[in-house]
């Protein structure tokens, strides 16, 4: 059976982070700056991003730092989990993506990095969906229940469902997308913000999944043995549902989410969590605002067996 839980994640150091127009159309939780600079963003950006790495560093996690591309402008290539995931089996997938500029972001030499270190077995590259305007963004689009192999899904203009099923043919996984919208009926653009998945437990805006599929939903998680922690739409607003459960090189799992979405949590929900897991807080407020991306988009998970 596969873990649910890693214990190394990928993470990339930006060069020169901002706004992304070309994703603001479907991104709803990023804002302009009206009073910074570009070079104030981005120099923010960086000691957030170094901050959070000594933070999960302190906590035993394996992270491992790529560089930003040295001849390319890429606002977003602070989120590499859109482009790429790792598997337990040796495979890497990587992903088509919505936006032309963040197509950039996928970067050989960051694979072949990871084939000298690391077992891959084989590659399936989906970005060929892009000549059809047909996306999957990674583990951005997806939250998956790597054990009980679900792949959950709303759908979005970065999310469609013919490369969704594509993804889960070529992995053996159980597609499971749904319709998401936040309190205004716009659609959820990632799942990832509105959802995510531990070993023993599942956060989750119910309220913002369409109505039909909610009971299907739930029936879902307790049959894979996930306690629902339940979350609302100004708590997901809040980045809430964007979290990561990983382990420490001591085996202690640590739910890494931002300052933000610990803000937002209520008693019980923060109870909950604590009963299950070690909360691993970083604070990431540039990067929110700005990039519409929480702690979750920032990290790839890296399942790939060692050589």
């Amino acid at each position: 059976m596969a873990n649910q839980l890693t214990n190394r994640i990928i993470m990339i150091r930006p060069k020169s982070f901002g706004f992304n127009i070309e994703t603001a159309s479907s991104n709803k939780f990023q804002s302009q700056s009206e009073t910074q600079s570009k070079e104030e963003i981005t120099n923010l950006a960086i000691v957030e991003f170094d901050q959070m790495v000594q933070d999960l560093d302190n906590c035993g996690i394996d992270v491992q730092v790529f560089n930003d591309s040295e001849n390319v402008v890429l606002p977003d290539s602070i989120f590499p989990n859109n482009w790429i995931t790792l598997h337990q089996d040796g495979t890497i997938y990587t992903y088509p993506m919505f936006s032309e500029i963040r197509r950039k972001e996928r970067r050989e030499d960051i694979i072949d990095n990871l084939s000298k270190q690391f077992q891959v077995k084989r590659r399936y590259s989906l970005e060929m969906f892009e000549d059809q305007n047909q996306f999957l963004e990674g583990t951005g689009s997806m939250i998956l229940d790597r054990e009980n192999k679900i792949a959950y899904a709303c759908l979005s203009p970065r999310t469609d469902p013919r490369v969704m099923d594509k993804f889960a043919l070529l992995s053996n996984y159980q597609a499971f997308h749904f319709k998401a919208t936040d309190l205004n009926g716009f659609e959820i653009y990632h799942t990832n913000v509105m959802m995510s998945i531990g070993k023993d437990f599942v956060i989750c805006c119910l309220e913002s999944v369409e109505s039909q599929k909610r009971e299907e939903l739930l029936k879902l998680f307790e049959k894979t043995a996930k306690a629902l922690i339940e979350i609302n739409f100004a708590q997901m607003a809040k980045f809430a549902g964007n979290m990561l459960q990983v382990i420490s090189k001591t085996g202690e799992p640590h739910l890494i989410m931002s300052q933000t979405a610990y803000n937002s949590l209520d008693q019980n929900q923060l109870k909950l969590l604590r009963d299950r897991t070690k909360l691993l807080v970083v604070k990431i407020p540039t990067i929110e605002k700005v990039g519409g991306g929480s702690a979750r988009c920032m990290i790839a998970e890296n399942f790939l067996p060692k050589k």
